[in-house]
């Protein structure tokens, strides 16, 4: 059951991903692509400053015991937000999300190769690489 609802959450944040695409492109058309995103990130960061107030039970006062390469998530979410709507606008939600999804597992499998940041290794084999082939063939169907 427990790996159902994992499967549950990974599918809800897939679907998440591809409606704030559409959203993003379109909000870009109208107000521009780095505004778009810079408005999808402000309002994400008021949300989270809520969840977090209520319901955080971390600490956030850690962050600055943490090597510095862990807090590159940011600069990278705001670029990868910000290439997905310029990308979205170009060629649409479908061939975009195809290529983001391809892009995702193929660095995932180089960095479970090796056990990258902190990631559990994991070798890569022929069914990971036919899976990543399955994925590129996929891209010529969306496209």
């Amino acid at each position: 059951m427990r790996v159902l609802s994992l499967y549950l959450l990974g599918l809800i944040a897939g679907i998440s991903l591809s409606i704030e695409a559409a959203l993003g492109g379109a909000l870009g058309q109208n107000i521009g692509k780095l505004e778009s995103t810079y408005y999808i990130f402000i309002v994400g960061a008021l949300s989270l400053f809520i969840g977090v107030l209520f319901f955080g039970k971390g600490n956030l006062g850690a962050m600055f015991d943490v090597p510095k390469w862990n807090l590159t998530g940011g600069i990278l979410g705001a670029t990868y937000l910000s290439l997905l709507i310029i990308s979205v606008s170009l060629v649409g939600v479908g061939l975009s999300i195809t290529v983001v999804i391809i892009g995702q597992l193929v660095a995932s499998v180089i960095i479970d190769h090796f056990g990258w940041l902190g990631s559990k290794q994991i070798k890569i084999d022929k069914n990971r690489l036919f899976a990543v082939g399955l994925l590129v063939l996929a891209l010529f169907f969306i496209f």
